[in-house]
């Protein structure tokens, strides 16, 4: 199978988790529906740069753009991700300690799976719900508070986590198209609307210095990540890179031990083990099986590989990779696969 989702997927993973213990340094001086704005508008102001600079030196387009089809899934992705998942992280930050909510975070792995198998209907199998299950059970040693209770800082992040499930399933529906422009409209309007509602709760702004560190913050944490995070449905589809995606909460754990003085207790490190065993599990997969592919005709970055044996017209880019609209005819062919833009097929 093809490997570059998984770095891109990683990676990803890496940053978010950063962001967690950065995001709850901050917490102390900022309001947590203000925060949550600052996080996201860095990250569409730092991604909208990205995009004008690749306009002004005029480098070659390799990825399709947004196109008026893509809105209505963007606008349900930014309620769901922008808006709904980052307000309940910010409040549950505020009410548990950063490590314990870093290694929750994995309850969005778990979300984004059981939505891709059970509503969408992408393949699962047997390993990657074992992997899941074993992640499950680390996060649920973590929240034990040795009474029957749930604490309410839990409750938020996990909150947060099932919003962001959906936002992860309903990303998969704009994978083809330019990574770098869905994270930066879901960072503007996402920044946006919640800086709004800071104000009008009566929130003020932090000083400057803050303001930037929060941008920053954002800016890698938010917008890099998902759009690393985009590349990685690419190639992965939706429940693969969540799963991978679960590295996330292992980076914001160890952070927040170095930086903020948290304790390493015995339950953070038995929890995290079985996260990590969960996780290599998802790693080892292989998925190799006959099958076909549906004619289809659809627009994204490509080379001329196995599944791309199309004619050009006089209209198409030069050189690869390139985008363009391009038709598949019907395949039948064996080989080790994700479910990817290609392998959405039924089992």
């Amino acid at each position: 199978m093809t490997r570059i989702g998984i770095p891109l997927a990683l990676l990803s993973a890496v940053l978010f988790g950063a962001s967690t213990p950065l995001a709850k340094l901050l917490l102390g001086s900022v309001d947590p529906w203000m925060m949550a704005g600052l996080l996201y508008l860095g990250a569409g102001i730092g991604l909208a740069a990205v995009h004008l600079s690749r306009a002004a030196l005029r480098l070659p387009e390799i990825e399709a753009p947004l196109r008026l089809s893509d809105l209505p899934w963007l606008a349900l992705v930014i309620l769901a991700g922008g808006i709904g998942g980052p307000l309940l992280l910010m409040f549950g930050l505020a009410r548990t300690d950063a490590a314990s909510a870093s290694l929750l975070l994995n309850l969005e792995g778990l979300a984004t799976m059981a939505l891709a198998w059970l509503a969408f209907r992408e393949n699962v199998d047997r390993r990657l719900l074992l992997g899941a299950f074993t992640i499950l059970a680390g996060a649920a040693l973590l929240s034990w508070q040795g009474r029957a209770a749930v604490e309410w800082g839990a409750l938020l992040v996990a909150g947060a986590c099932l919003c962001w499930g959906i936002d992860n399933n309903l990303t998969r529906k704009l994978s083809s198209a330019d990574p770098v422009q869905i994270a930066m409209v879901k960072g503007l309007v996402a920044g946006t609307v919640n800086l709004a509602l800071a104000f009008a709760s009566g929130a003020t702004l932090p000083p400057p210095g803050t303001v930037l560190a929060a941008a920053v913050v954002g800016f890698l944490g938010y917008g890099v990540s998902l759009a690393l995070f985009v590349l990685g449905l690419r190639h992965l589809g939706t429940a693969r890179t969540g799963a991978y995606f679960s590295l996330a909460p292992f980076v914001g754990a160890v952070l927040a031990v170095a930086l903020l003085g948290e304790p390493l207790s015995t339950t953070l490190l038995v929890a995290g083990c079985l996260m990590a065993v969960g996780l290599w599990l998802h790693l080892s997969e292989r998925h190799d099986h006959e099958h076909a592919h549906e004619a289809i005709g659809h627009e994204h970055r490509h080379r001329h590989d196995e599944h791309h044996q199309h004619e050009h017209g006089p209209e198409a880019p030069p050189g690869e990779p390139h985008t363009h609209w391009h038709r598949h005819a019907p395949l039948v062919h064996r080989h080790p696969h994700y479910p990817d833009l290609h392998h959405r097929h039924g089992h």
